[in-house]
C-alpha cells in the first residue's frame, strides 16, 4: 500500500479535477485511490491571502504540481516555498500559452529546475500519480517511535476525541501510549484510520485520523504534537545560523518580528540579535519565540515575514 502526498501550487481548482474533495481547512484535501494505493492532493486554498496555507500544504508534501496561469507573486512564493522544503519531484502544467522558457529564470538554482512539463490530461495525470503512489516505500524510519502534529480535532459520538494530521516520522501503532505536547498529557491511541479505512499502523507520510483515549478535544489545538519520540522538545529562544532565500533583499534586523514555522505551527518570533559577518544571508541570529515551538532536534524552522510585500518567505534555520 503506497501513498503519495502532492502539493498543488500556483493556482486553485486543478486538484478538484484530479481527486475527490475531502477535508477543508485553510487547505483543501483531495483523494485519489485505487486498490491499496492512494494519492493525497493538498491545495493551499487560502493562499495568497494566508501564507500559512501555502506553508502547511508544502510542508506536508513530497511531490508538487505547479500549475502556471500567470507569472506573478503567487507563483513566485509557491516556487520559493517548494524549494525551501526541498520538494525535488514534481510536474509543471502551463496554461494561457506560457512557454517553459518564461519560467527558467524563476526555477534556476532551485530544486524545481528538474520538474517535468506535462500536458493537462486529467486521465493521464491520475494514472501517473497512482503509479507513483504504488512505488512509494512507506517503511518506518529509524527506531520505533513516531509523531503526528495536529491539523484539526473534534469529538465523535461513540468514538471520543479524533485528531486529523499527517505522520511526520517513524510509525505509530494502535494502542501506543503517546505524549501530547505542549501539555505533556499521556494518551492511548485507540484506533487509526487511513483514507476512511481502519489500520493497525501508520507510517511517515500517511494522512490519518487518530482516535484517542485520555484527552478531550477542547484540550487540543492545531500545532500540538502527538508523539512516542523521547527526543521531542520545546524551545522558546535559541541561536541559529540562518539561510535566507536568494530573492530576500535585505538583512534581518534586531527588533524585527517574524513568524517561525515548523510542522503545523506558525508562531510570532522576535529577532533579538543579528551577528556581524560578511554574508547577511548566513548570519548568526538570536530568536525569541512568543510561545514554545515543538520540534525534534535539528528540525527545519521556516522564517516568514508577513509584512514583506510580494515575497513573505525570508529563509530557514535549524532548530536546536
Amino acid at each position: 500500500m503506497g501513498n503519495l502526498n502532492v502539493a498543488v501550487l500556483g493556482t486553485k481548482g486543478f486538484a478538484g479535477e484530479i481527486g475527490k474533495k475531502g477535508t477543508v481547512t485553510d487547505m483543501t484535501f483531495f483523494e485519489l485511490k485505487r486498490g491499496g494505493d492512494s494519492v493525497t492532493l493538498l491545495e493551499p486554498t487560502k493562499h495568497p491571502e494566508k501564507l500559512s496555507s501555502l506553508f502547511y500544504a508544502a510542508g506536508m508534501s513530497e511531490f508538487a504540481i505547479l500549475v502556471v496561469e500567470s507569472i506573478d507573486a503567487q507563483l513566485g512564493e509557491s516556487i520559493v516555498m517548494a524549494d525551501l522544503f526541498g520538494i525535488d519531484r514534481g510536474w509543471i502544467i502551463l496554461r494561457n500559452y506560457i512557454q517553459p522558457e518564461q519560467l527558467k529564470p524563476l526555477l534556476a538554482d532551485t530544486c524545481l529546475e528538474g520538474y517535468e512539463v506535462v500536458e493537462e490530461d486529467h486521465t493521464a495525470i491520475r494514472e501517473r500519480l497512482i503509479a507513483l503512489a504504488a512505488a512509494e516505500d512507506r517503511a518506518a524510519g529509524e527506531g520505533t517511535c513516531g509523531s503526528c502534529p495536529v491539523d484539526s480535532h473534534f469529538n465523535v459520538k461513540g468514538v471520543g476525541t479524533v485528531v486529523l494530521g499527517a505522520v511526520t516520522d517513524g510509525y505509530l501503532r494502535k494502542h501506543d501510549k503517546m505524549t501530547v505536547f505542549p501539555s505533556g498529557k499521556e494518551v492511548v491511541l485507540k484506533s487509526i484510520q487511513k483514507h476512511d479505512l481502519d489500520a493497525d499502523t501508520c507510517v511517515k507520510g500517511d494522512h490519518v485520523g487518530l482516535a484517542l483515549r485520555g484527552i478531550d478535544s477542547d484540550d487540543l489545538d492545531r500545532g500540538h504534537v502527538l508523539t512516542t519520540d523521547p527526543s521531542m522538545k520545546m524551545t522558546r529562544s535559541f541561536t541559529g545560523k540562518v539561510k535566507l532565500v536568494k530573492y530576500w533583499p535585505t538583512p534581518l534586523k534586531e527588533g524585527m518580528v517574524v513568524h517561525m514555522g515548523h510542522w503545523m505551527q506558525m508562531v510570532p518570533c522576535r529577532i533579538v540579535r543579528v551577528g556581524d559577518g560578511g554574508d547577511f544571508r548566513a548570519a548568526e541570529v538570536d530568536f525569541a519565540i512568543e510561545t514554545d515551538i515543538i520540534h525534534r532536534p535539528g528540525g527545519l524552522g521556516v522564517i516568514m515575514y508577513l509584512e514583506g510585500g510580494k515575497l513573505r518567505i525570508a529563509g530557514s534555520v535549524r532548530l536546536p
